[in-house]
């Protein structure tokens, strides 16, 4: 499997860390993902630390969620990093996730910049089915939901969606095969599964048609992240 496949989670709470995991692994893994723990902590000028640590694809991990006005706006504001991705809450509807995608390429042209990749999150990979149907009051199965959000993203207009490795075969045969899928819950044979539920190997993930795999905790909690990313690739 391809290094370039690989995004790195930066789950870590200080830029300093952040930047170190970015030095140790930028030859070893595709992007690194910036999520709302290390933007809450660093700050928003953690993009650009990162950037210049060695971070040449950064997906911004800020699942937007609100009413459209209010997301076409965070887009524009996001499409100003220069970020290669992020994505919203395909729950928020197909009119929220249209409106992120066009502020997203509009702002991009109007700066003469390459315009993100916007994806959405179908479920998150902590749900089972029990909390699905249980708690959240969803009827149906795990996988109906997820490929009906897929849907959902691709008549919006999205580039892809976030979908745990289980969905990834039933998504691609609903979308096509140029609709890209991001697949977290990646874990190597034999590490700890953490507060993952739905699960997979990265060679089974790309077998299946996974695009592009995130693999937080097995790498850049190891001993040596730039063995563990290696690993990961040959796993």
């Amino acid at each position: 499997m391809s290094k370039d496949k690989i995004i790195v989670p930066l789950d870590v709470d200080s830029a300093e860390k952040a930047i170190k995991l970015v030095e140790i692994l930028k030859d070893e893994v595709g992007a690194f993902k910036v999520g709302l723990e290390l933007v809450n902590s660093a700050g928003l000028g953690i993009f650009n630390e990162i950037r210049a640590a060695g971070a040449e694809k950064i997906f911004y991990d800020c699942k937007f969620h609100d009413i459209p006005n209010t997301v076409a706006g965070a887009s524009r504001a996001v499409a100003r990093f220069g970020v290669w991705m992020f994505n919203v809450h395909c729950s928020g509807g197909s009119a929220m996730m249209n409106a992120a995608k066009n502020a997203a390429i509009e702002e991009s042209e109007r700066l003469g910049m390459n315009p993100p990749v916007v994806i959405g999150v179908t479920l998150l990979t902590s749900i089972d089915q029990q909390a699905l149907n249980n708690e959240i009051g969803v009827s149906g199965t795990v996988a109906d939901q997820v490929v009906s959000m897929a849907r959902l993203a691709k008549a919006a207009g999205l580039d892809g969606v976030v979908a745990s490795p289980h969905e990834i075969e039933l998504i691609r045969s609903a979308c096509g095969p140029d609709f890209m899928i991001i697949t977290p819950g990646v874990r190597p044979a034999g590490a700890d599964m953490g507060d993952q539920k739905r699960v997979m190997t990265p060679k089974e993930a790309i077998e299946k048609g996974a695009d592009y795999l995130v693999i937080g905790r097995p790498i850049i909690k190891a001993d040596d992240p730039k063995m563990a990313a290696r690993v990961c690739s040959n796993n």
